[in-house]
């Protein structure tokens, strides 16, 4: 995606899509000028967060580091977003891990293997004290990137066009469902297919899919998604995601230590108000949707139940066979149980 992007845009209007005309004054005004790209609209709940931790870095920086948020689809696609922070187009990303499966399989683990904990002190303890953050600084290092404090959203359902009654009702239907969510989904029969969260409502208004995942409810609600489709089934197909926040290495290299900790720090704030803020949200979001004829599925059967967990449990395994990165994250889960 990376080089579709350099070969479709020249160099000066690549430098307009991402904003670079910045005012001379503001680049004097700083030492580091950095560019933060996320996955999210402008005006949308998830955007204003990483809005807020631009503007925290700026702060505890004491305005020694400039952050401009760049949002969806602003010089930089959602599947193009982890290239181009490994390449310093971009200074700093928020990734949606499942778009990049392919370029770094740990992060699929990362984010959350279907029947994962929901929990998030034992996904802390996970993070800080069993040693996936070793794991991670070391798997996205491999890459030329540095890996900073994760945050953790809420539960991902699906959403569907039309009822799901049974497990056996997504059989054929096409799901917007990239990574390992995807790959849970085609063994209980469905087609996913992998689009970016701005593609989605278009997408189900014109029938390409027939349903989607966000990211968590906030996201359904964000993109109006109960507009086109109105049904949503009961189980979650993960209990909590986990997401990170990377930095190009060259431009981290620059910066001395105290700015290091600041940015450190601030990441560690975001993650903070990310959980605090979702919990809020997510309730907000469902209620929201209700009121505008949002439907849950029937209470699942103990068939439906299991099928659901047998989908999942043989993921483990595929995502460990993946690269070494994956493997080790997936010993540290096992030992754990």
């Amino acid at each position: 995606m990376f080089k579709k992007i350099k070969k479709k845009l020249s160099t000066s209007a690549l430098a307009m899509a991402l904003g670079l005309s910045t005012v001379a004054a503001d680049v004097s005004a700083a030492e580091h000028n950095w560019r933060f790209s996320n996955l999210y609209g402008r005006g949308t709940a998830f955007g204003e967060v990483y809005e807020s931790l631009a503007k925290n870095i700026e702060t505890m920086s004491e305005g020694r580091i400039k952050v401009q948020v760049l949002y969806s689809g602003e010089g930089v696609g959602t599947s193009g977003l982890l290239g181009a922070v490994k390449s310093g187009l971009i200074t700093m990303g928020a990734p949606f891990q499942s778009m990049h499966a392919g370029e770094l399989p740990a992060g699929v683990v990362e984010i959350g293997l279907p029947g994962g904990t929901d929990d998030p002190k034992e996904l802390q303890t996970l993070f800080h004290d069993k040693g996936w953050d070793k794991v991670l600084t070391k798997a996205y290092g491999s890459q030329g990137m540095v890996w900073l404090e994760p945050y953790i959203q809420p539960p991902v359902y699906v959403l569907t066009k039309q009822p799901i009654n049974s497990v056996e009702d997504l059989k054929g239907l096409k799901i917007r469902a990239p990574g390992a969510y995807g790959k849970f989904l085609r063994n209980l029969g469905a087609s996913p297919v992998s689009l970016a969260w701005s593609e989605i409502y278009t997408s189900l208004a014109t029938g390409v899919i027939d349903g989607s995942i966000g990211s968590n409810m906030i996201d359904h609600r964000d993109g109006n998604h109960v507009e086109v489709a109105k049904y949503m089934y009961r189980l979650p197909l993960a209990g909590a995601q986990v997401l990170p926040i990377v930095v190009h290495r060259g431009a981290w290299k620059k910066l001395p230590d105290d700015l290091k900790a600041a940015v450190r720090k601030a990441t560690e704030v975001h993650a903070a108000d990310q959980l605090r803020l979702s919990k809020q949200w997510e309730s907000e979001a469902v209620a929201e949707m209700e009121s505008k004829g949002l439907q849950w599925s029937p209470e699942p059967s103990d068939a439906d139940r299991e099928a659901w967990a047998t989908a999942g449990a043989g993921l483990w395994d595929e995502y460990a066979s993946k690269d070494k990165y994956s493997k080790q994250l997936i010993d540290i889960l096992r030992n754990g149980q």
